[in-house]
């Protein structure tokens, strides 16, 4: 039976899709129609989550913006409710403008700070995000040897000679560049080598649970080989438990990021520290 009978026994007119089809649908409408609200009225955040030194996991490495946006009742939503929805839209876009605004804003009022921000590769020809970038760099350079920008596998191999290019320009500018969820997708090594990483965050599917799967500790092992031979920072993602840490940690990756140490927060301590500073 084709696809067009099957619609029809179910009560449906060709041409037109199943429940599941019709829902996922509103769902995805229903997430666009919020962030474009958010950014319409200017509510929209940073969480900070710190990466940890595995040689001593009581010092913070650098911090990750992680993006948020406020729906009408005030909740905060995670960037994971509504990015894979909105990835491949000029919502998209205006999400990865926001979202590296808010942290060169936070590079320059906060010195001490060094932060990681994610972006698609779909934004390195998106001039606003670009403009962006410029202004801040131009008025305040030194904000680049605190940046890391953070590109997923699969998104850096939707375009890889663009995103070589980006990089290539880029960091002589001091800004680095992280791998995000190393090993969640099939990249080329022909175009790993060319990319030039400076940090490579292995994806937390190899990471959470570690200490009991002799599986997962040999593949984690192997993806921190390859960067070690590549000269690249390791970064451990999901870390949720004292004794994947450990077993992260003995591996010999170089950073710890997971609820395990913190979650992410939109008050993080330099907020928090102003705030206190303007009641004493």
């Amino acid at each position: 039976m084709n696809g067009a009978s099957k619609r029809q026994m179910a009560g449906m007119a060709p041409g037109t899709h199943s429940p599941l089809d019709y829902a996922v649908t509103q769902r995805n409408k229903g997430a666009l129609g919020m962030v474009k609200e958010a950014i319409a009225h200017n509510q929209t955040l940073l969480a900070f989550q710190p990466v940890m030194h595995s040689s001593n996991q009581t010092s913070i490495g650098f911090y990750e913006g992680l993006i948020r946006v406020l729906d009408p009742t005030g909740r905060v939503i995670p960037a994971g409710e509504f990015m894979g929805k909105i990835e491949d839209t000029e919502t998209g876009r205006e999400i990865d403008v926001l979202a590296l605004r808010h942290g060169l804003n936070t590079l320059k009022k906060n010195p001490s700070v060094r932060l990681s921000i994610n972006m698609s590769a779909r934004s390195i020809g998106y001039k606003p995000w670009m403009n962006c970038l410029n202004r801040f760099l131009n008025d305040a350079p030194e904000v680049g040897e605190r940046l890391i920008l953070e590109i997923t596998e699969s998104s850096a191999m939707m375009v890889p000679e663009l995103v070589v290019d980006f990089m290539h320009r880029l960091q002589p500018k001091g800004i680095c560049f992280a791998m995000d969820h190393f090993g969640s997708g099939a990249i080329a090594i022909k175009y790993f080598r060319e990319f030039d990483f400076d940090i490579l965050k292995i994806d937390g599917q190899f990471i959470r649970g570690i200490a009991q799967d002799p599986d997962q500790q040999s593949l984690a092992r192997a993806l921190n080989a390859i960067a070690r031979e590549l000269g690249m920072l390791t970064v451990a993602e999901s870390v949720e438990t004292a004794e994947d840490a450990a077993l992260a940690t003995q591996i010999g990756i170089d950073c710890l990021q997971g609820y395990f140490f913190a979650a992410p927060t939109t008050q993080p301590h330099w907020l928090q520290d102003r705030q206190r500073q303007k009641h004493a």
